[in-house]
This record gives C-alpha cells, structure tokens and sequence, in this order.
C-alpha cells in the first residue's frame, strides 16, 4: 500500500510539471481604446484623433489622385490648369497638414499637461517596485509607512484618486496599464510618479513596457479595480499575519518551507520566514495568478512553479527545489492555506 502510494503521488507531481509548462493560460485584455479611467480616456481621444485624421488624408489622397489621372488625360495642359495644380499642392501638399500636425501636436501637449497634473490630496498612496521579473506592491499609510504587501496583484477602488511612486530595485523597467494610464518608467535610485482613477469594476492586465532582461515579455501584473467596501476588506486581510497551520499536512507543509529554506528569500508574517530577494507569501492563496500573471494560481501550476520555476521562466532567479513528491504535496497544502 505504501508503495502504490508513491507511485501516486510520483504520478500526480510529474502532472504538475506537464501542466506547468501549458502556454501562457492566463491573459486579460490589454487594450488602450478600451479606457476604464479619464487618463486613459485623453489618451484613447487622441489615438482615435489621430486614426481618423490618417483615415480622412488617405481617402483624400486616392481622390486626388484619381481626379488628377482622369483630367490628365482628358484635358491638354494650360496655364490656368498649372496654376489650379500649383495652388492645389500649397493647399492639400503644405497647408492642410501643417494645421493639421498643429492640431494633433498642441492636443498631445495639452493631454500631456492634464497627465502630469499632482492627484488629489485624499488619493490612496501605493509603492510599486520592479524587480527582475515581478512586481513588489506596497500600500502606504498617511506617513508614507507600509501597512500590506503584495505581489504582482494591485487591487484598487473604483472612483478613487490612486498615487503610485515608482521605484526599481535592479534595472530599468516601465510600469504600463493600457486601460488606465500610459507607461511610466521606473529608474534605478530615482522615484517615478503617476496617477489614474478606475471608474468602473473590472480586472485589467498591466506589463512592463521597457525590455529588461530575459523574462521581460512575461514581467507582468494585475490590477483589480472593486467598490470600496470590497477594497477594504481585501486590504485589511493583507495587513494581518499569516493562518497558522491547522492540521497534519500544512504542519508538515510549513516544515518542509524551513527546512528548504525558503525562508531566505521570501517573507510570511506571522513566522520566522523574513526574506526579501522575493515576493511576500503572507496571502499568496488569496492571489488570482502566479510568476507575475504567467500562471493561474491553481495547485498544479503552484507545483510546477516550486519545482521546477525555470521550466516556465527560463532565468528566474528561483532554484529548482529537490523535494519528495510526498514533501512537495505538504507544501502546497501550506501554501494554499496562506488566505
């Protein structure tokens, strides 16, 4: 019977693995002329300026085009058809597009001006590190102290002012919402700001927009956007410890952390585990994804991360750990207890 039973869960941690390394299963809409905020609405308004700009010279120019065609051979050339071709080119050739660029231009600086405009002073203040490759997540209280961390999920409410300092802890790297803002840079040894307010309830996908290293194309993050009652209670959940572990299984689960040493790069309040290098697990079961929106959070995907993390993302700084399937499967029962 024991033997079977390793057989098992040998059988059940090779499918964790198998499934692991699916194509990216989870993805949201990245779309700028889909805003859900009024920053990202000024920055749709002149897309669909410029688009319907570029639609209305193309048509023009095909009928032009056509009707210079057809009087060139209809017509013998005179010298008042000259001058009506000169006039034609200053007019549609210099004229019409340099009002035109004008336009566009002093519309850019104009939305340029409103976006770089300080938030409101009741605006909920948020630190965002990027590290190579995830999100650090840090909401602040009125002295600018961190009251919750998280990682690679930014939860939001609606309709309310949100202050973002941006920071990097290594490289460059650009912090891009398409829905809601456009990129801000984060520099290293500088901070960066920006700020939007999400108008409806929704899930939207974010990305680093500045190539930094290998796993840039999946560097990416998710922002949840809830009334604020909903907001509240999430917020104040990540400010408490972690569960303690109640039974058999998240009891070995919570030794088996230790004794892999897990402990020295990631931090879970309420124990001993203080590190840094990654990202904070107090809450991790409460978090729609993992390896920054690469994977849904679900046990399989969970298990193949742990054992094998660059499997899904070749360069990830997280070793490959050397765990018993039976070691492996406590673990994960630790870790899904962490809500």
């Amino acid at each position: 019977m024991h033997f079977w039973s390793k057989v098992s869960r040998s059988a059940i941690y090779v499918g964790m693995l198998l499934l692991s390394n699916i194509p990216l299963l989870y993805a949201q809409s990245q779309s700028a002329i889909e805003p859900a905020s009024a920053q990202a609405r000024g920055i749709s308004y002149i897309w669909w300026s410029m688009f319907w700009v570029a639609v209305a010279v193309f048509i023009a120019v095909m009928l032009i085009l056509a009707w210079g065609l057809w009087r060139g051979k209809a017509d013998k050339p005179t010298h008042l058809s000259y001058l009506a071709s000169r006039n034609l080119v200053i007019v549609a050739g210099v004229a019409v597009p340099l009002i035109t660029v004008i336009c566009l231009v002093g519309g850019s600086l104009f939305l340029g001006r409103t976006l770089s405009e300080k938030p409101p002073a009741d605006a909920l203040e948020i630190r965002i590190t990027g590290w190579m490759w995830w999100w650090q997540i840090e909401y602040l209280d009125e002295n600018s102290n961190t009251i919750a961390t998280t990682a690679n999920e930014l939860h939001v409410p609606v309709n309310k002012p949100i202050q973002l300092y941006l920071e990097s802890g290594d490289v460059i790297h650009s912090f891009w919402v398409p829905q809601l803002h456009g990129k801000t840079d984060l520099i290293p040894g500088r901070t960066n700001s920006s700020w939007f307010e999400v108008d409806v309830s929704g899930t939207f996908r974010g990305q680093c927009a500045e190539f930094c290293g290998l796993q840039h194309a999946l560097m990416g993050f998710l922002v949840v956007s809830e009334p604020q009652a909903e907001f509240d209670a999430w917020l104040a959940n990540q400010q408490t410890p972690s569960s303690a572990p109640s039974t058999s299984e998240t009891t070995a689960g919570q030794r088996v952390f230790f004794e892999a040493g897990c402990q020295h790069c990631h931090t879970i309040k309420g124990t001993d585990a203080t590190g840094t290098a990654g990202p904070d697990l107090t809450h991790l079961a409460s978090r729609q994804s993992i390896a920054s929106v690469t994977r849904q959070n679900s046990r399989a995907h969970l298990g193949g991360w742990v054992a094998d993390p660059n499997g899904i993302k070749p360069g990830a700084k997280m070793p490959m750990s050397q765990l018993e399937p039976e070691e492996l499967s406590n673990l994960l029962d630790y870790l899904q207890s962490l809500n």
